[in-house]
């Protein structure tokens, strides 16, 4: 549940790739540190990072905040079990659809014990279900989705799916647009400015900025 207007936006073509021997974060950790910073994340008494099933997201949540509770999109998971369900059964079997639909009510429930079990049956045989394996062990903490439910917490990253097409897609991707990088950064620098209803603290910035000059 979201407050009416509560979103905020923040985007750049940037690097979220860094080094442990890189003197400071990537330029994708610094601007998520300066928008949670903006709006006062570390002073709630619940926090909570969402995302996928890439490493590089649990790692810089790892760093920069390490006593938030992480929560894997379900939808994510869903992908996972549901190509495996296609690797045994083919892409448009019945059975197969059958068998994914447990499964989806499995990880809803956080029975991970029950759908770790049922892709065991098909290990041996399928390197998809191996790798399911693999993916939801690792992610087990992250998919207490009963649980999270229960506490009052969104388990989907659909905000951020539709924020990229507002913020991005919709303004970056028209036809017949071309960018370069530095003119896509400045648009988009406007784009989550106007969408967060920053767009006159952006100009008085400016301003200032060039007054200071």
């Amino acid at each position: 549940m979201r407050d009416p207007g509560s979103v905020s936006y923040s985007a750049a073509i940037e690097s979220a790739a860094s080094r442990e021997t890189d003197a400071a974060p990537a330029a994708f950790a610094q601007r998520v540190v300066r928008e949670a910073t903006r709006r006062g994340f570390a002073q709630v008494p619940r926090r909570v990072v969402l995302g996928d099933g890439a490493p590089w997201i649990w790692n810089l949540a790892d760093e920069q905040f390490p006593d938030a509770l992480q929560i894997l999109d379900r939808f994510h998971a869903k992908e996972h079990l549901s190509t495996v369900a296609k690797a045994v059964y083919g892409p448009v079997s019945a059975v197969g659809r059958q068998w994914a639909q447990r499964r989806y009510a499995e990880l809803e429930a956080g029975a991970t014990t029950a759908l770790l079990r049922a892709l065991a049956r098909h290990a041996a045989a399928h390197d998809e279900a191996r790798q399911c394996i693999d993916y939801i062990q690792h992610n087990r903490t992250r998919m207490r989705y009963a649980a999270f439910r229960a506490a009052g917490l969104c388990t989907s990253t659909g905000v951020v799916e539709a924020g990229c097409k507002v913020a991005i897609g919709s303004r970056l991707k028209r036809t017949g647009m071309h960018w370069t990088e530095a003119g896509a950064n400045a648009i988009i620098a406007l784009r989550c400015c106007r969408l967060s209803g920053r767009f006159e603290d952006f100009w008085e910035r400016r301003a200032e900025t060039q007054r200071a000059a």
